[in-house]
């Protein structure tokens, strides 16, 4: 069954048909003709298809475009601003962060918006913030991921690499979180 729905992807809006079975990567690849999320594993276990839906990441093969009506969609493609390269973007390509560069638009997507989850708190599973005092909970303010790359590692491993340039990925990030 076909329904119509709208996509703000990267500040433009988009009216399309579509199957409601459609997931959001298939709408923005072969609707959109947006080919920054890339279809990977299709299953939501490499993260080349990770985008910024209404502000936050997601594995755009696993949602369903239906689901997301008026939602505001953001590509790696979308993240410069004016011609001018997002600092992630720029910090990827200083740090030779990227080998074959399939991955590279989901890796700074995700990149994008862990380093703007981990300064408003949000713990990751290696998150260690001691308790003020033995009845106190933790503190979770802002993650310094500038000084903690297990950080960066547990928040980034929901997107994988074949090329494992991992190594140039971690300062790439970390330069980005100290501005």
């Amino acid at each position: 069954m076909d329904t119509e729905i709208t996509l703000r992807v990267d500040g433009a809006d988009h009216r399309l048909t579509v199957d409601t079975r459609t997931t959001l990567l298939d709408a923005l690849r072969e609707r959109l003709g947006n080919t920054s999320p890339k279809k990977g594993c299709d299953h939501g276990q490499c993260g080349a298809c990770t985008v910024l839906l209404d502000g936050r990441r997601a594995n755009s093969c696993l949602a369903l475009a239906v689901a997301h009506d008026g939602a505001d969609v953001v590509t790696a493609a979308g993240l410069a601003t004016d011609g001018e390269l997002h600092p992630m973007q720029r910090s990827f390509i200083e740090h030779d962060a990227f080998q074959c560069g399939y991955c590279t638009p989901g890796q700074i997507v995700s990149a994008v918006a862990m380093v703007e989850e981990a300064a408003t708190g949000w713990p990751s599973a290696v998150t260690f913030t001691p308790p003020a005092g033995p009845d106190a909970a933790p503190d979770l303010g802002p993650v310094d991921l500038a000084a903690q790359p297990d950080e960066i590692r547990e928040r980034m491993s929901g997107n994988l690499c074949r090329c494992a340039a991992y190594a140039n990925m971690i300062p790439a990030i970390q330069e980005v979180a100290r501005s």
